[in-house]
């Protein structure tokens, strides 16, 4: 892993060439999903068909034949070990209470001349999740996409999952029957999310799209985005640990292999202000990854993209985390609630030693749909939000008509727009 110091003279300059990446901004990749999108639009079943075929390696006479049935969904739970079905329904219920709290409702008050003003809130009426399944299979995604849309009130929630080979995951299927999703379709890449986008005969359009995927889907995202909403554009995984160094070596050697996992281009980072720890950590790291399966891509991450950082302290841990804006921040220090106020820019905070950033990642309850690439300065987790719309809602009364009418008309002759100002002037008493 790269070794830095805060207190070298260039250090401003390395750290953020360390974190210097862009999310989907290879041209060739724009071009082919560019390409894929259109065709999709204009074809419809007929290019879902080939796509998939040539993609995912998985021929059907017909695009209904893409559809996974509720009895299938439902197979698949059935089929799993006791153990492991209580697992999914136990993490399900936790996101499943997490989210209840994040749910807005509609308000509205009355002024004193009978003005009413206020806020609807409603759900979207569809919503599209996409679940990777490339590398690895996610049912935790399912279970942080679809229940915040169920929890939100989403009438219907249609899940798209590649399957290569043909080969379908029983954990996410039957993570998709628990979290309720109400339709499921053996689609992936960016022709997925230019179906959900459009639609065809087989795939309903709608009206937002969530979940993470490869270059190709960020990619088909941020196309699609304006004929639908997204969430966000998902770069790879990130960690920032924060350490006093008092933390065992090994688990937070761990904490990082936790993230590194996902990709060659995923990041981890340490910043502590004790030189020998940092040491300790790499032993630890030199030691434990031989016996890691993924070894491969944990070595190829924290070599690409991984760093330890010497720093003056946690206070100025602190400032320079506020700086990398992280997707996942684990605070593993003896008091984290002391720093808390200090850190502002984090998709996730971790707090204290026992507080892995992996439990997050399944059964805490908070989602772990985060932002990354340094968007979480103005960017949120997936939440119940991000499938309700506001509705703005004005009644005014004669009287708030003549008082709020003088005040419109005077401000629209000003700009120059006087049937804004002569419909206001229309409704003021007789003066």
């Amino acid at each position: 892993m790269l070794k830095l110091s805060s207190r070298e003279a260039n250090f401003s300059e390395r750290l953020a060439a360390l974190l210097d990446f862009e999310t989907a901004q290879d041209p060739a990749v724009d071009t082919a999903v560019a390409d894929i999108i259109q065709a999709v639009k204009t074809q419809g079943d007929a290019a879902l068909l080939a796509y998939t075929a040539r993609f995912d390696r998985v021929q059907v006479a017909q695009a209904a034949d893409l559809e996974i049935t509720h009895d299938e969904l439902k197979a698949a739970f059935t089929r799993l070990p006791a153990e492991t079905r209580s697992a999914l329904e136990a993490a399900a219920g936790r996101v499943r209470r997490y989210h209840k709290h994040q749910l807005a409702h509609s308000w509205e008050y009355t002024e004193e001349d009978g003005t009413v003003l206020g806020q609807k809130v409603t759900a979207l009426d569809r919503v599209g999740i996409y679940v990777p399944g490339g590398k690895a299979a996610y049912p935790s995604s399912v279970l942080m996409n679809a229940i915040p849309a169920k929890v939100a009130g989403v009438g219907e929630v249609i899940m798209v999952v590649p399957t290569p080979g043909g080969e379908r995951n029983d954990l996410v299927l039957a993570a998709a029957f628990i979290a309720g999703v109400d339709r499921a379709f053996t689609v992936g890449g960016a022709q997925a999310v230019a179906a959900l986008a459009y639609g065809t005969a087989t795939i309903p359009a709608v009206d937002k799209i969530t979940g993470p995927g490869n270059a190709y889907v960020a990619a088909a995202k941020r196309r699609v985005f304006g004929i639908v909403g997204i969430d966000m554009v998902a770069g790879p995984s990130e960690i920032l640990v924060i350490c006093d160094g008092k933390t065992d070596p090994d688990w937070i050697a761990m904490d990082l292999f936790s993230q590194a996992e996902h990709d060659e281009i995923a990041q981890a980072i340490l910043l502590c202000p004790d030189a020998n720890y940092l040491a300790e950590v790499e032993a630890s790291i030199g030691r434990l990854l031989p016996t890691m399966p993924r070894r491969a891509i944990i070595e190829a991450s924290l070599k690409n993209r991984g760093a330890m950082i010497e720093v003056a302290s946690l206070e100025e841990a602190c400032q320079i985390a506020n700086y990398i804006a992280p997707e996942h921040l684990e605070l593993s220090v003896e008091h984290p609630e002391h720093y808390l106020d200090q850190l502002r820019h984090a998709g996730a905070i971790f707090m204290g030693r026992f507080t892995s950033e992996s439990l997050g990642d399944y059964c805490a309850g908070p989602n772990h749909v985060l932002p990354t690439s340094r968007t979480a300065r103005f960017a949120s987790p997936l939440g119940v939000y991000d499938f309700q719309k506001r509705s703005s809602l004005i009644r005014v009364s004669a009287d708030g008509a003549d008082s709020l009418g003088r005040i419109a008309a005077t401000l629209a002759h000003g700009e120059g727009l006087t049937a804004h100002a002569r419909a206001a002037e229309l409704r003021l008493k007789s003066t």
